[in-house]
This record gives structure tokens, sequence and C-alpha cells, in this order.
């Protein structure tokens, strides 16, 4: 299953030496974790995330021809991240 993903993955992006996968059974299932270059992700998830769409329907019509239950999900490392250290807002003590 992984070579598949894989595959596909590298077909889609510009950078396919960034592709890599991690697998991880939760819930019942293996749960594939693609992460792709910050600036391929849209080229994987597609218009309206048709692409992402398309790829998750081969990989659950092929772990289902094994007997197994998959998700794939597209780590996307464009967001940007909360800042640690950022000072909250002070409330003022009971009584006052």
């Amino acid at each position: 299953m992984e070579q598949l993903i894989i595959y596909l993955a590298r077909a889609l992006v510009d950078q396919p030496d960034q592709v890599s996968l991690r697998a991880s059974d939760v819930e019942g299932a293996r749960l594939y974790e693609l992460k792709v270059a910050p600036e391929d992700v849209g080229k994987v998830i597609g218009r309206d995330g048709r692409t992402v769409g398309a790829l998750r329907t081969l990989v659950g019509a092929a772990a289902q021809k094994q007997g197994q239950k998959v998700r794939l999900e597209i780590q996307d490392d464009r967001r940007q991240p909360t800042q640690a250290g950022t000072p909250t807002p002070a409330t003022p003590p009971e009584g006052q």
C-alpha cells in the first residue's frame, strides 16, 4: 500500500524527492500521513479536494481488496504555527 501512495504522490508533485509517508494504526484502521513540499500541497489536494479524493478512493479500493481499512491524510505545514511565549492578557484578581 505504501508503494502505491508514494508512487501516485511523486507523479503529482514538482519535488518528488520530498515525498514522505508515515503509517500508524489508529482505531482499527491503518493511517497514512503523506507529506510533500509546502509548494506541492495544493497539487496533491487539487481543486476542491478532487485529487486527494481520488487518491483516497484508489487507496481505499486497494485496501478493501486486501481486507484492510485505511485513511489517507495530507500533512499541511503551510499553516503558521502559533508563537510560543506569546503573553496572554492578565485577568484582574477576584474582588476588583
